[in-house]
């Protein structure tokens, strides 16, 4: 399995099979779309600031669903800290945007 993919500003972001398995513990949802959220990690339709300086790629996967990858960049490389599917876009909109395309 892949075990991280390059965010947008083309730092590698680590995404171990022990991280996985504490996303899917939390968000059971989320267990067939590992390669789905490295895929938003490159190719978000925004990145947005998170609340403790984490960052957040997010593109819409269905109709008013949106994947979110929450991750860290460091000096080197990064990691994914978590990754959920929302429905609430209007708690996205509040955060402030870092990138989009």
């Amino acid at each position: 399995m892949l075990n991280g993919a390059f965010s947008k500003s083309g730092m590698w972001i680590r995404l171990p099979d022990e991280r996985w398995q504490h996303i899917m513990t939390s968000h059971p949802e989320m267990a067939n779309y590992r390669l789905l959220a490295l895929d938003v990690l490159t190719n978000p339709e925004r990145i947005l600031e998170g609340g403790a300086g984490e960052l957040m790629s997010i593109r819409e996967v269905e109709s008013r669903k949106w994947l979110v990858v929450v991750y860290r960049e460091l000096s080197e490389d990064g990691f994914v800290i978590t990754a959920f599917l929302t429905r609430r876009h209007r708690s996205l909109e509040k955060r402030a945007v870092i990138w989009s395309h």
